[in-house]
């Protein structure tokens, strides 16, 4: 057993959105096997209800509470140098101050850092860092350049160039890396060649026996309401506005024109203004809800039109695993591993989405058994535990004088 700073940018519970899933997954893994002290950020008031639910799973917890107009200043102020606005943001001299301590105080063995974000206060401690990357950000900043008019354009891609330059310095200091896909870990490697040898994927997981149907499970939809299909995910993330925007304006009318009682289930927390504007008769937006599985369970199909997202999406992991027919991006689908047209229906454009949409729609068999593949490969191949064990070979314990494994 070793004592583990564990630093995270967002408190890593409830687990309600992407990248708190992994990172609630990744701290249940963590204080299973060690004593685990969590430095973490509060960015949404609803999760201080949760505190005392993280302070009794760790060791010791510290948390920041993060002002969002601050934390933007501080990120501005990175433009009068070479900084990555990102870095700025999560700045506080307060976790600063408490990870210093804790390193002193309680004998810390090795530092895990999940995203970018938290490298700085891994720096300079005289421990193995061990960093979970999840994707490659900068990648992601450049991409989000591509869909923006100046000056957006500019400090995106900006942000994408100072990110990765920090990213490959961080990387190179670090004992290992992980990224949570194949793909993504060799996007790294081909702009950080030095890398090589440190850095390996972490897959993504889901927990299959909460993600599972039950016949008992009342339906969301009305009655007359045959056909629903649902996006679900976190509705203030670009990438998922994006989707859902495209998929309303470039797909659902060529769908609704075969189908004219269609509808479109927006099913997540936070939905901007443009998000919010999608509703009304063909599309419904729910904002958040209790329980997301009634939805999957009783969608016709799910689907996932993601044009800007990276790596292993949660969200198509859960549907998997409620028995449902995913239609995703090529992208996503291509991260998943999951055998294409058996398990899981990708589509590369608007036109590729509505005919694979509308085949599920016409062939409800072929769906359902499209859908209960999915759940055998999410079954066989995506619980948490077989996804994390690759994690646990580098945080062997050290011997008097030896660093952890790595």
């Amino acid at each position: 057993m070793a004592n583990l700073l564990y630093l995270v940018h967002r408190l890593p519970y409830p687990p309600n959105k992407g990248d708190k899933v992994r990172s609630y997954h990744l701290l249940r893994h963590l204080i299973a096997r060690h004593r685990v002290f969590l430095g973490t950020f509060i960015d949404d008031p609803e999760d201080e209800a949760h505190l005392d639910t993280v302070r009794a799973m760790c060791a010791g917890l510290h948390v920041e509470r993060l002002h969002p107009l601050r934390a933007r200043l501080r990120s501005l102020a990175g433009l009068l140098g070479d900084e990555a606005l990102t870095l700025g943001y999560y700045r506080s001299a307060g976790l600063r101050r408490w990870v210093r301590q804790t390193v002193e105080r309680e004998r810390i063995d090795a530092a895990v850092v999940f995203s970018s974000s938290m490298v700085p206060y891994a720096d300079d401690l005289g421990l193995p860092v061990l960093i979970d990357f999840v994707d490659v950000d900068s990648a992601k900043w450049t991409a989000y350049a591509g869909q923006h008019r100046w000056p957006l354009s500019w400090l995106y891609r900006r942000e994408g160039v100072r990110l990765l330059a920090f990213e490959r310095a961080a990387a190179a200091r670090a004992t290992h890396s992980f990224f949570c896909t194949r793909k993504e870990t060799d996007l790294f490697l081909g702009l950080a060649p030095e890398c090589a040898g440190t850095v390996e994927p972490l897959g993504n997981g889901v927990d299959a026996e909460y993600f599972s149907p039950d016949p008992a499970r009342a339906s969301p939809f009305a009655p007359e309401e045959q056909r629903p299909v649902v996006f679900t995910g976190a509705m203030d993330y670009w990438p998922n506005v994006d989707a859902v925007t495209w998929f309303v304006q470039d797909i659902l009318p060529a769908l609704r024109e075969r189908w004219p009682a269609l509808r479109l289930h927006i099913v997540g927390r936070n939905p901007t203004p443009a998000v919010r504007a999608l509703a009304g008769n063909a599309v419904n937006v729910t904002g958040t809800v209790p329980d997301v599985r009634p939805y999957l369970q009783h969608a016709a199909v799910v689907v996932a039109p993601l044009r800007l997202a990276r790596g292993i999406q949660n969200k198509i992991l859960e549907a998997m695993a409620m028995g449902r027919p995913v239609v995703a991006a090529q992208d996503c689908a291509e991260a998943i591993g999951a055998e294409r047209g058996t398990e899981l229906l990708s589509a590369t454009d608007a036109q590729a989405f509505v005919s694979e949409v509308n085949a599920l729609l016409c062939e409800p068999a072929r769906a359902q058994l499209i859908g209960a593949a999915g759940r055998r490969r999410v079954q066989q191949e995506y619980s948490w535990e077989a996804q994390l064990s690759a994690f646990e070979p580098h945080l062997a314990p050290r011997r008097v004088g030896q660093p952890l494994a790595g």
